[in-house]
């Protein structure tokens, strides 16, 4: 039977301030007053039946989720007590599910992007659910067709057809430096396609990589999913969850299985709008920019002499004024301000561990 697993785990640091750990990404009404976690919930309407989506995330925002989306029922959202990439929460809700499901095929879905159109991404979709369900050895992913040389995403290395568009995935290539994505970049569509960090595969598959490719982690999954339906879990799940290896599935698992004979991975290319909103620059590109370029996302702002700024803020009342700025970030909410240039973007990651450091975590 299908399903879809939704992951939902991630804190955003890059879109610091306005993203939180006590309201991350996933659940800020910033794209049009809609959530990103409610759109990846929607675009799953009328494929996959509401009882059979799940959502992993951690245990904090379990009352804000569920909330946000009412279809899913607590014995739908599997509830991490920590953070331990993707590896840890695919491979938990596969082994929860696969105790419910034995023949389950998952959807693994990310919280975090656009994509449109809706239907062509359900026809996609589906196209990768036939492909693992024909071949049960076989790990699909989707790939996105490069629209720049962009350094923000790992890439596809694809290799021979497989049928229906499909290929094998001849290796996954970690985010690049700038000429190497430039010369993957021109290599074109057909050899290259960035990775969306969406899959299907069969619950039984998955859970037989990691347990022959990580077996430490494989055992702790085992243990926690054994109990998960009693009065033990929170237990088991507290003592064991957090000392799992930190690892993405993609390195964990899609990359050794690339080169293990017992499965294949193939790629299922997503020709239609990707973004995946992670970045301050990415979200702009949802804004409609006005004649000098800038991106505005408050509720009183002016721009004057100004281009190419994105300016954003989560208090409706608070006036923001730009005078001869150009190519800025400025994003602002009642307990912090950022202000940088463009092309920082990226450092805002390493600006928000020192803000931890220095004026304490609750502006975190």
């Amino acid at each position: 039977m299908r399903h879809a697993l939704i992951l939902a785990g991630g804190s955003g640091t890059r879109l610091w301030p306005m993203s939180r750990a006590g309201q991350p990404k996933q659940l800020i009404p910033f794209i049009g007053g809609r959530r990103l976690l409610e759109l990846a919930a929607q675009r799953l309407a009328g494929m996959i039946d509401p009882s059979r989506v799940y959502v992993c995330a951690a245990a904090a925002h379990e009352e804000a989720i569920l909330a946000a989306l009412p279809d899913i029922r607590p014995e739908q959202y599997i509830a991490e007590p920590v953070g331990r990439d993707t590896l840890n929460a695919a491979g938990l809700s596969a082994a929860v599910i696969a105790r419910r499901d034995a023949d389950a095929v998952i959807g693994v879905f990310t919280a975090d992007h656009l994509i449109e159109p809706v239907e062509a991404f359900q026809r996609i979709v589906s196209q990768g659910f036939a492909l693992a369900e024909k071949e049960p050895q076989t790990l699909v992913t989707f790939g996105v067709k490069p629209t720049g040389p962009a350094t923000g995403y790992g890439y596809l290395e694809l290799g021979e057809e497989i049928g229906g568009g499909a290929r094998l995935v001849r290796q996954f290539r970690e985010k690049p430096d700038a000429e190497t994505a430039k010369r993957f970049f021109e290599a074109g569509p057909e050899r290259y396609l960035w990775n969306s960090g969406m899959f299907v595969w069969r619950a039984a598959t998955l859970l037989d990589c990691i347990r022959r490719y990580e077996p430490e982690v494989s055992a702790g999954l085992t243990k926690i999913a054994s109990v998960w339906e009693g009065p033990e879990r929170s237990r088991v799940l507290a003592e064991v969850y957090p000392g799992l290896r930190k690892i993405s599935v993609d390195f964990a698992v899609m990359e050794p299985a690339s080169r293990d004979p017992l499965v294949r991975v193939a790629a299922v290319p997503m020709d239609l709008e990707w973004l995946d909103v992670g970045s301050w620059p990415s979200f702009a590109r949802t804004i409609k920019p006005d004649a000098d370029g800038n991106a505005v996302s408050a509720g009183k702002s002016l721009l004057v002499d100004s281009a190419r700024n994105l300016v954003a803020s989560s208090d409706p009342d608070h006036l923001i004024v730009t005078l001869g700025c150009q190519d800025l970030i400025v994003i602002h909410t009642p307990e912090a301000t950022l202000v940088c240039q463009a092309d920082h973007a990226e450092a805002i990651k390493r600006i928000h561990a020192e803000v931890g450091k220095r004026f304490g975590e609750e502006l975190l």
